[in-house]
């Protein structure tokens, strides 16, 4: 019998009621909790690393950080804290001195706000945005009629040279702000220093990908037949 792939987004079952969440919890045959318990196992050693452990012990106490009312129990907690501030905050958690902004061309003038917003929490900002170098996009085989600006020299994002600058300047966090689809991954593979997203690209939704999920019952209800 062929084994279930783990399927945490389809599990029927409430939250509380959930293994995950209660020692003697249900759990479907797609379980990763109950299926994967040596991917369990060989995180925890993970963790025995020092720098690991103490990024995963403040990413948690950040979490925490985020929520007002714990006193009164968790159906009263509320949301106090944007992800901008969380990741100021989360960086002076982790005493880091060195950012790094991975930013699109299109987002240039969010990137000037969000630069001068870490370099006044008295961090030092390295940046970088998507086009530099101004390698034509024929150079990696895109045709002039595959290209945004139709019989122009058009440069192509160079994701992986933004990570470079990035290890090159020895950044301790990097920061992504808008980068394509692909092109995000591509920095998120090759950046040598742990990053965050601050911002996913969504052009149409400006910047709130969610949107369409939120939606999906009215004003985007074609994505489930498409």
């Amino acid at each position: 019998m062929t084994k279930e792939l783990a399927g945490c987004a389809r599990c029927p079952f409430d939250t509380k009621e959930r293994l995950c969440q209660t020692e003697d919890g249900k759990s479907p045959a797609f379980c990763p909790t109950d299926t994967y318990q040596a991917a369990v196992e060989n995180s925890l050693e993970e963790l025995k690393k020092p720098e690991i452990l103490e990024f995963a012990r403040q990413a948690s106490i950040q979490e925490a950080h985020g929520y007002a009312n714990k006193d009164l129990g968790y159906t009263h907690v509320k949301p106090v804290k944007p992800r901008i501030l969380e990741t100021v905050e989360f960086a002076k958690r982790m005493h880091y001195k060195r950012l790094g902004l991975a930013f699109c061309l299109g987002l240039r003038p969010e990137a000037k706000i969000i630069e001068k917003l870490f370099s006044t929490s008295g961090f030092e900002v390295v940046s970088a945005l998507c086009k530099m170098g101004r390698t034509p996009k024929e150079d990696i085989g895109v045709r002039d009629d595959q290209k945004i600006n139709i019989g122009c020299f058009e440069s192509m994002c160079n994701p992986i040279a933004q990570a470079y600058v990035m290890n090159s300047e020895k950044t301790e966090f990097n920061i992504v702000v808008g980068l394509c689809i692909g092109h995000d991954s591509l920095f998120l593979k090759y950046s040598e220093a742990p990053c965050t997203v601050l911002a996913a690209k969504d052009r149409l939704l400006g910047h709130n990908p969610l949107a369409a999920v939120y939606t999906i019952d009215t004003y985007y209800r074609s994505l489930k037949s498409e």
